[in-house]
C-alpha cells in the first residue's frame, strides 16, 4: 500500500512540474500566468525568456520523475525527488514563501514514501 502511495505522489510531483512547464512556457504572460506569478502585464512581458527557460527545466524534472517511475529505480527517483526539494527550497529562500508548500513538500513526501515502501 506504501509503495502505491509512493508512486502516487511523485506521479503527482511530475504532473505538477509539467503544469509548472505549461504555466512558465506558454501561459505566464496570459491572465492564468499573471494571477499565478502576480505579475503585471510589463513585468512578465520582460521576464518571458527566464520564465521559459525555468519552464523548460520543470519539463526535465518531471521527465525524470516519469523515467525513474518507468524504470522501477528508487536512485533515479530519489535523485530527482531530491532536486525538486533543493529548488524548492532555493525558490522559497529568494523568490516566493509559498514555492516551499508547492513543490518542495510534496517532494519531500514523496521520497519519505518512496524510501519507506521501496526499502523493505
Amino acid at each position: 500500500m506504501t509503495r502505491i502511495a509512493a508512486l502516487a505522489l511523485v506521479g503527482l510531483v511530475a504532473l505538477l512540474h509539467l503544469y509548472f512547464l505549461v504555466l512558465e512556457m506558454f501561459l505566464f504572460t496570459k491572465p492564468l500566468g499573471l494571477k499565478t506569478f502576480r505579475l503585471t502585464p510589463e513585468a512578465a512581458r520582460t521576464s518571458a525568456a527566464l520564465a521559459k527557460n525555468q519552464g523548460l527545466y520543470n519539463g526535465f524534472l518531471s521527465a525524470g520523475l516519469v523515467w525513474g517511475m518507468v524504470r522501477g529505480d528508487r536512485d533515479v527517483i530519489t535523485f530527482f525527488l531530491a532536486c525538486v526539494i533543493v529548488a524548492g527550497v532555493y525558490g522559497a529562500a529568494t523568490a516566493i514563501k509559498r514555492i516551499l508548500f508547492i513543490q518542495a513538500l510534496p517532494a519531500a513526501i514523496a521520497l519519505a514514501l518512496v524510501w519507506m515502501s521501496l526499502a523493505a
